[in-house]
């Protein structure tokens, strides 16, 4: 009577509004005692106590297998209802994060991208979307592991010979698994990694591409072709598992199309034009003349089945039912639990003030830089045109003081001054002529070294 009621007490959490077992430390109510056949509810050190004592008895294992068995019974198709003949089970894979004081295993949260402890969730559904069994694993278990024993679970439990035709998450594309599954009679489908292929290149006898969807206007905007790819087996060097795609060509998300072989591929400099002009970049109006884009294409979505025959459109249905059959069955099923958070529902776009504090700095900082950049700019092509300035007017007073210079040299000769003298003289002079045309050396540098400093200034900003 003891455990009965101790069972009843962990089904009926929900109906009484409880998420967890923490949440019986505040519960005062009298529902789940009602449900229980009890005077009072169990209180959450209890409940805690018996779980501890369900995991060292290993009921995990007949519970699960309860679990498996319900299920059956409960999706269980009517006898004279059409059947389909090989009916389709969607299997993934999700991780939520557990903190505890003991160290457990740990992975990745898909809806933060850390790496927490966690426990690793596999699920199975129908292809009505109906839940039919979940098992837990260690968090770091890659759900190529945890998919054969969902599948030993389930059979046991339905008393079928096997599960033929299994839709799986990207997570299990992997070629021995897949290759293992096969030679089992299974048929899997699942989609290609992008590190798997590069292109519509990568494919085999690619056939024509049919319509598959259009929008509103009647515009195509996905369209499928029937394909072949070879996946290489990691154990078995040279072999090959065959694999037919179904393959979407998606024309509302485009990517940049990777540049073939033959294609020029020399990059333009920052002031080119793509005419292979250059503009005066000094010039203060001056502006980058943005690159022309690169050429697009549509993104692929290889949908592949170890089936031998497929069609591509019934191909890409199967898949693509398994969003809304499963993807958001497991979000209503998560979120009642409250343990959606830490997968990638309920996203919430959350102000980090860190962030919002860095940048403001940052933004200041470029519009100080922004500011100095225009200074540094005006001072160099002021200081560019004093220096050649300058430059005009030692060249003018050089000449003149060398003209008198000269005049005064045929002066003294035709007078007929003394040849000493004359030298004395001119050599006197001369020297005076230098020293003043030096001083407008001076500033004529003074402004050509300026020119440089700013210029270095607005070149570094």
């Amino acid at each position: 009577m003891t455990l009965r009621c101790q069972l009843l007490t962990l089904l009926f959490l929900e109906a009484v509004g409880l998420q967890r077992t923490w949440d019986l430390r505040g519960y005062i109510g009298q529902a789940l005692a009602l449900l229980t056949s009890r005077h009072l509810a169990y209180g959450y050190r209890h409940i805690e106590r018996f779980l501890a004592e369900l995991a060292k008895a290993g009921a995990d294992e007949p519970l699960t297998q309860a679990l498996a068995s319900w299920t059956v019974s409960l999706w269980k198709r009517l006898s004279g209802e059409a059947e389909s003949p090989v009916p389709i089970f969607y299997i993934d894979g999700h991780r939520k994060a557990v903190y505890a004081d003991h160290l457990i295993p740990r992975g990745l949260i898909g809806r933060t991208g850390k790496v927490l402890g966690c426990r690793a969730l596999v699920v199975l559904h129908d292809q009505e979307g109906h839940p039919l069994l979940i098992t837990t694993h260690r968090g770091d278990q890659h759900l190529t592991i945890g998919l054969p024993v969902m599948l030993a679970h389930y059979e046991q439990a339905a008393g079928l010979a096997s599960l033929k035709r299994i839709v799986v998450d990207r997570e299990g594309m992997a070629a021995e698994f897949l290759a293992e599954l096969a030679g089992e009679g299974r048929t899997v489908v699942t989609v290609l990694r992008t590190d798997q292929y590069t292109g519509l290149e990568s494919f085999r006898e690619v056939e024509e591409f049919v319509p598959l969807r259009a929008n509103r206007q009647g515009k195509i905007i996905r369209e499928v072709a029937l394909a072949r790819f070879g996946l290489p087996l990691s154990e078995h060097p040279g072999q090959e598992l065959e694999v037919r795609v179904a393959l979407i060509r998606d024309w509302r998300r485009l990517v940049p199309k990777a540049p073939s072989s033959e294609e020029e591929d020399r990059p333009l400099r920052w002031d080119e034009k793509p005419d292979g002009t250059h503009e005066y970049w000094l010039d203060e109006s001056w502006q980058a003349t943005p690159l022309p884009a690169p050429p697009m294409e549509p993104k692929l979505i290889p949908i592949v089945t170890t089936a031998t025959e497929v069609d591509a459109v019934e191909l890409v249905q199967t898949y693509t039912r398994r969003w809304p059959a499963q993807e958001n069955a497991i979000r209503d099923w998560l979120i009642p639990l409250g343990i959606d958070i830490n997968h990638r529902y309920a996203k919430t776009v959350v102000v980090n003030s860190e962030v919002t504090k860095k940048r403001e700095t940052l933004q200041k900082r470029l519009e100080n830089v922004r500011r100095w950049t225009d200074g540094a700019r005006k001072r160099m092509r002021n200081a560019s045109k004093l220096y050649q300035k300058r430059c005009q007017q030692t060249k003018e007073r050089a000449d003149a003081l060398y003209r008198d210079l000269n005049n005064h040299q045929r002066e003294m000769e035709r007078q007929g001054v003394e040849h000493w003298l004359l030298k004395k003289t001119i050599k006197e002079e001369k020297a005076r002529a230098d020293a003043e045309i030096e001083e407008y050396q001076q500033r004529q540098w003074k402004a050509y070294h300026t020119s440089n400093k700013e210029f270095a200034k607005w070149g570094w900003s």
